[in-house]
């Protein structure tokens, strides 16, 4: 991995606009701390503050680095990478000393997204054992305040716990899974930092000037920032408001009568968790330049009303990130939505559905996975308590992707159509062990429609690596969908045990097209 260039240094430099303590001592970000786990085979940024101009020395398994503050009293180093074990201990010394104990060398995962990321163990399925059994002491978690900003802070609020029965329970169970895999198949220490908070959307967690650059979200800043600005006017109405209630609840009160309830004050805007790259400057940027290996990321529930948008936002995020923390592409593995609510008798157009395309089309930037999961999610709850496979599906990305294992990721992807006689062929990738209709002999969930874009239920079958589509009333087929809906009934496996992704082979308009 390159150094860390001097650019993204000022950069950093820049966006310290909350230091955590008056300048005189050395400090550190809260995501430095004892029983870290750092990033192995990887340039290891260490940074903090101090007096302008002071000397700031860090050791390391016989690693030291020296440096001088800026003007500003800002310090960094970048370490030479350190290869995976400890534990090691850290010394940073400057007119004080500071000794960090207990640190390990291994994978370091940033778990984000909505409230199934932040979905607790001891919400998810089996928590009373999965707690008992949580006794991993080189697995490391690290759980990041929440907080909302306008502008990018330098720190958050956390500590570094090992994985214990008492420290897992209030934890992501997405991130928890998925960590406990790979520390199991690949024997190594894992870090998790967990920045997640539910409900929001993707724009809450990218950077103003991304999303200031694409005319696709600019309407998002623009309702953000009128709504803003209108806030001090809400308030000289609310004050109106507040000043009737007085004097009409004072003549209430002489009367005797109950005295009715207060105005409610407006909600601060600038508060809002959707409020666009507050979660970012709040949540994300405290925690950059810190070594990663990836990120997971579980959301896109707030966004479905806005699919085809998410078609540009999501990416856009994901670029983003990488951009500011300046490791190059890491690997970024996300969660497609589960199914939920009601099965519809007849094939539909659906907002979760393109949100699943949008999701899906994001593959095409480099080093990303997709954990499909719509065979367990519940149809009433949109939190699905089995968060042990999400985990699981996701770490089969990074274990082959990152690691080299010989083992499938993915479950079957489309390829292509053709048509033949009255009915479409269709090819797919990732089909080790051959396609599967899991549940019976028959496949479910297709539908095919004619060039009047009339989608019925199709005939599908196996043959071969291909998969053949038809129906008697639809002479000439011209699109073909498979799950297609926000709780499909659907049966399309390999041979690995994986569900295929929900496709149409169509570019028809959704209902969300015109949505931004």
């Amino acid at each position: 991995m390159k150094l860390l260039n001097k650019s993204l240094w000022i950069g950093v430099a820049g966006l310290f606009l909350a230091l955590p303590v008056a300048f005189g001592e050395v400090t550190l970000p809260a995501i430095i701390g004892s029983h870290m786990v750092l990033q192995s085979d990887h340039d290891l940024p260490i940074w903090g503050w101090a007096s302008p101009g002071e000397e700031v020395t860090v050791t390391i398994g016989g690693q030291e680095e020296k440096t001088q503050t800026d003007s500003d009293g800002n310090w960094n180093v970048v370490l030479k990478p350190i290869k995976t074990g400890g534990p090691h201990s850290m010394t940073i010394s400057g007119k004080n000393t500071i000794k960090l104990e207990d640190i390990l060398i291994g994978e370091v995962w940033v778990c984000s997204g909505q409230s199934n990321m932040e979905w607790s163990v001891e919400r998810s399925n089996n928590p009373e054992e999965e707690i008992k059994n949580a006794d991993y002491p080189k697995i490391r978690l690290f759980y990041a305040e929440k907080k909302i900003t306008g502008k990018p802070q330098s720190d958050t609020t956390g500590e570094w716990k090992l994985c214990s029965p008492e420290a897992i329970p209030g934890f992501t169970a997405v991130g928890y899974y998925f960590g406990r895999h790979l520390h199991k198949e690949l024997g190594v220490p894992v870090g998790l930092v967990q920045s997640a908070w539910g409900g929001t959307p993707s724009e809450a967690w990218t950077t103003a000037e991304s999303l200031e650059a694409n005319e696709i979200s600019k309407p998002i800043i623009e309702r953000w920032d009128t709504t803003i600005a209108n806030y001090p006017n809400q308030i000289e109405g609310y004050k109106g408001q507040l000043d009737e209630w007085l004097e009409s609840t004072s003549a209430q009160e002489e009367e005797g009568v109950p005295v009715a309830g207060a105005p409610k004050l407006p909600r601060d805007p600038r508060g809002n968790p959707h409020r666009y790259s507050g979660l970012f400057n709040g949540m994300i940027n405290p925690l950059i330049p810190f070594g990663i290996r990836g990120a997971i990321w579980y959301q896109g529930e707030s966004n479905a009303s806005r699919a085809f948008q998410y078609r540009t936002i999501f990416p856009m995020m994901i670029e983003d990130w990488r951009k500011k923390w300046d490791q190059g592409d890491f690997p970024f593995y996300f969660v497609q939505l589960a199914n939920f609510r009601e099965v519809y008798n007849e094939p539909r157009d659906n907002d979760w559905a393109e949100l699943r395309e949008a999701q899906t089309m994001t593959l095409g930037l480099p080093n990303t996975g997709m954990a499909v999961i719509i065979d367990i999610g519940e149809a009433g709850d949109i939190h699905p308590r089995n968060k042990q496979d999400v985990g699981k599906r996701l770490a089969l990305n990074a274990l082959a992707q990152v690691h080299g294992k010989d083992l499938e990721y993915s479950g079957p992807m489309f390829k292509s159509m053709e048509t033949k006689s009255g009915k479409a062929h269709l090819t797919f990738d990732h089909t080790t062990g051959g396609l599967k209709a899991v549940g019976g002999s028959k496949l479910k969930g297709f539908a095919i429609a004619g060039e009047d874009k009339k989608f019925v239920w199709a005939d599908a079958e196996i043959s071969g690596d291909k998969i053949i589509v038809s129906s008697d009333q639809v002479k000439k087929p011209a699109a073909v969908r498979y799950a297609w809906d926000v709780n499909p009934v659907c049966n399309l496996y390999n041979g690995a045990g994986l569900p295929a992704s929900p496709f149409r082979t169509d570019d028809w308009p959704g209902v969300t097209d015109e949505n931004r």
